[in-house]
């Protein structure tokens, strides 16, 4: 019987890379952990990424883009009121801010000291997430529910208002029993700054 092999991609390397990095933290796992973890070279890994560097960036993204792809969705329902989207899309990035910390502190940690390293990807990230409040913002104006003479100055403005529920700076203060009170107090004063009168 022979044995199946199975064809290695940047997905696997990717998926691979993010069990290292749980269990060495980023300090620790080296290009050669990861191709052990998958049973190939460490030349192989380098085929797909160049460098250690690329490889980590790579994996950074791809964390960064499971929020920005799941928001995208919530930002472009367009049959959904632009007030009830902008609401779910601030408490679903909250959510999945605080469920990444939660759930997987290792990992948090380590993305932490990745975001770090990557300034520029981080950068592009927030623009991406502010383009998508912009969206939403646009539409609220166009449909009259809110009067704002530019969504992309207001877009910025909300993103940073909510800041201490989406910066993993805050990420202890997400723990506490009064976060989701104080994260719907501040969503109902950005809403109402946000109307038309």
């Amino acid at each position: 019987m022979a044995a199946t092999t199975v064809t290695l991609t940047a997905e696997r390397i990717l998926e691979a890379t993010e069990e290292v990095l749980r269990r060495h933290g980023p300090a620790k796992a080296t290009v050669v952990d990861v191709a052990r973890a998958l049973g190939v070279s460490h030349g192989s890994v380098y085929r797909h990424f160049r460098t250690k560097a690329a490889l980590r960036e790579a994996v950074s993204k791809r964390w960064l883009d499971r929020t920005s792809e799941t928001l995208a969705d919530i930002a472009a329902d367009t049959g959904r009121d632009p007030e009830a989207r902008l609401r779910d899309w601030l408490a679903a990035l909250f959510e999945a801010k605080r469920r990444k910390a939660g759930d997987d502190p290792e990992l948090f940690a380590t993305y932490m000291v990745l975001s770090e390293e990557s300034g520029a990807l981080v950068g592009e990230h927030i623009a991406d997430l502010t383009g998508q409040v912009a969206g939403i913002i646009e539409a609220g104006v166009a449909s009259g529910v809110f009067a704002v003479p530019d969504p992309a100055t207001e877009a910025r403005a909300v993103f940073q208002a909510t800041g201490r529920f989406h910066d993993p700076a805050y990420r202890d203060v997400w723990r506490d029993p009064e976060a989701d009170g104080d994260f719907e107090a501040l969503v109902e004063l950005l809403l109402r700054g946000l109307r038309a009168s």
